[in-house]
């Protein structure tokens, strides 16, 4: 092997100096120091800058590592425009500070990890981040990160129906009102005449909670009123709160005895001035119905989803309101009826019936029916016989469904929902009880 022992080599003319040709194998031995000051392309090396980034912004360019400083401000770091496959960045957390003042990337209309948005946030003490550029298709990818985490996570979307717990039926008095009624699904209706809402969008890894209301107590006796149902809710980082508000109570016949507004509304009494029924909520459920003086111990129907509880216009039975239907779970199922007006049998009137959803049905000569369990329906009023009161029967419990693509399910959940995967390509989280769902 022959040696050539020089100071130096240069071009015979214009500026470029080829070494080997291709297919050669050019070795620097160890020990050597290749020494580089100028500008070298075509390597992947880093060249680590002297100064400090304190700014609030900063733009990298391809083949720099920075020290990121943020103990006076968050950084906005501007990663390089036009990048070329296998240009690197590395910024490092120069005083642990990222957790308390986070380093955000402007992607220069690039991608990052495959995505275009969110926008990558490091926000941990300590990190240094290595990234590397890919391509169009997935833009840059991290080699080395502190978190070793997807930063630009996709949000999923999510359909939702809650329904609230139903009120419980007055003693010889109105009927609950429907727990209030909040639909996103399919265009399907939501409560009170209003319309379907607009899909909840989850972020991965964000826990949402889960709050099922109970129904209200039913056995309310000598005239008294029943008692509300309590809201349920959906609720997390991220999201606007859904809530649903829980069904109004129905009237006992005492005097003084009203009836209280709610998702939908409890119906009024039969032996007062102040015999209105309870108002209901907007978009969520309708009003309860009227009692009425003329025909005394006929309590008002709760108002359910779809209709307002029937007012007393005669000594024949009050009716509540009639439910929705949704078909979120597959099959359609009827929700959030009011709860018939109870009537006093010894003087021969007749209780009000159920309206459509699982409410319970007045009473004349004995207690009013109890609302079946999660339908979110009114319990009915309670009747009058022999010297005795009876009792309003209790609202149904509420009920919080979730109905998401079946690839975007997590399998987290607490509160031990019903889970049925590949009703048309989703998967259903029915809750009875509260919970969480973690996206």
């Amino acid at each position: 092997m022959s040696e050539v022992k020089v100071n130096k080599v240069s071009p015979r003319s214009g500026t470029g100096l080829q070494l080997g040709d291709s297919g050669d194998t050019i070795t620097i031995p160890s020990g050597a120091t290749l020494a580089n000051s100028g500008t070298a392309t075509g390597f992947a090396s880093i060249a680590w800058q002297s100064s400090i980034v304190t700014g609030a912004t900063h733009t990298a360019a391809a083949g720099q590592g920075l020290w990121l400083d943020t103990s006076s401000n968050a950084i906005t770091l501007t990663l390089p425009a036009s990048p070329s496959v296998g240009d690197q960045v590395i910024f490092t957390d120069y005083a642990r500070n990222w957790g308390t003042n986070a380093v955000t990337l402007n992607l220069n209309s690039e991608k990052y990890q495959g995505n275009a948005t969110p926008v990558p946030v490091y926000d941990t003490n300590g990190e240094s981040v290595n990234i590397v550029y890919s391509g169009s298709t997935k833009g840059w990818i991290p080699n080395t990160d502190g978190a070793v985490a997807l930063e630009t996570p996709q949000n999923t979307t999510c359909d939702f129906l809650v329904i609230a717990g139903g009120g419980s039926g007055g003693a010889l008095g109105g009927g609950g009102g429907a727990g209030g009624y909040r639909n996103s699904f399919a265009s399907e209706s939501s409560g009170g005449g209003g319309s379907s809402e607009t899909a909840l969008s989850l972020t991965p890894g964000t826990t949402y909670t889960i709050t099922v209301g109970d129904g209200g107590a039913g056995g309310a006796t000598s005239g008294a009123n029943g008692t509300a149902g309590v809201d349920s809710s959906i609720s997390g980082t991220g999201i606007t709160t859904i809530t649903s508000t829980g069904g109004g109570r129905g009237a006992g016949y005492s005097i003084g005895s009203t009836a209280s507004a709610g998702g939908s509304g409890g119906g009024g009494n039969g032996n007062d001035a102040d015999k209105v029924g309870g108002s209901g909520t907007a978009n969520q459920g309708f009003d309860g119905g009227d009692g009425n003086t003329s025909y005394t111990d006929v309590g008002g129907g709760g108002g359910g989803a779809s209709a307002q509880g029937v007012d007393v216009s005669s000594n024949a039975g009050t009716n509540g309101g009639n439910g929705l239907s949704s078909s979120i779970t597959g099959s359609a199922v009827t929700r959030a009826g009011g709860g018939g007006g109870g009537a006093n049998n010894d003087t021969g009137l007749s209780a009000g019936s159920a309206g459509s959803g699982g409410a319970g049905a007045g009473g004349s000569t004995g207690n009013g029916s109890a609302a079946t369990a999660n339908t979110g329906s009114g319990g009915g009023g309670g009747g009058y016989s022999g010297g005795a009161w009876k009792q309003g029967g209790a609202g149904g419990s509420g009920v919080v469904i979730l109905s998401m693509a079946d690839a975007d399910y997590s399998s987290t959940t607490t509160g031990s929902p019903t889970v049925a995967t590949g009703v048309s390509g989703k998967t259903v989280l029915t809750f009875t009880g509260s919970g969480s769902y973690t996206a």
